[in-house]
C-alpha cells in the first residue's frame, strides 16, 4: 500500500515550537517511527511551509498511484480553500490529522476547509494521530 503523508507550515519546527502543546519529538522522528511500524507500506513524506508547494504536491499525486493521503495542513486547515480544492481532485481516501485537539483551542481553529473533502479527521492524539491515520487507511483497503 502506498500512502502519501503531507505536512504543512511550521511542522518542520516540531520539537522546538510550543513543546507543551506539540511535544518534544520532531517530524523526522515520527517519519522514522511510521516507516518502521508500517514497513509493509510505501510511505512518502512531504513537508512545506508554502501553500503553493503543497498544492503542487497534491497535483503531482493525481498522476501517481496512491492508495491514501494523510494530511496535516497546519494553519492552512483554517484558511486554504485552494488546498481543499486540490484535494478534491484525488480519488483515494484522505485523512486529515492534527496533533493538538483543534476543538479545545482558539475558535478560529474550529473551522477546517479540509474536513469536508477528507474521508475522516483525527485530532488531539499527538504524534499518534499519524499512526491512527495510517491504520484507518489500511482499514479502508480491506
Amino acid at each position: 500500500m502506498k500512502i502519501l503523508i503531507i505536512n504543512g507550515p511550521n511542522l518542520n519546527m516540531l520539537g522546538k515550537r510550543e513543546t507543551s502543546l506539540y511535544g518534544t519529538w520532531t517530524v523526522s522522528e515520527v517519519e522514522k517511527e511510521l516507516s518502521s511500524e508500517f514497513s509493509q507500506c510505501t510511505l512518502d513524506f512531504f513537508q512545506s511551509n508554502s501553500e503553493g508547494a503543497i498544492i503542487d504536491r497534491i497535483h503531482q499525486a493525481v498522476n501517481e498511484d496512491w492508495h491514501g493521503v494523510v494530511i496535516n495542513p497546519g494553519a492552512y486547515t483554517h484558511t486554504s480553500i485552494a488546498i481543499a480544492d486540490a484535494l478534491k481532485i484525488l480519488s483515494c481516501p484522505i485523512v486529515e490529522v492534527h496533533i493538538s485537539n483543534i476543538w479545545k483551542r482558539e475558535k478560529f481553529r474550529h473551522v477546517s476547509y479540509v474536513a469536508p473533502v477528507a474521508t475522516g479527521q483525527i485530532t488531539g492524539m499527538g504524534k499518534y494521530s499519524y499512526f491512527l491515520a495510517v491504520q484507518a487507511l489500511l482499514y479502508f483497503q480491506k
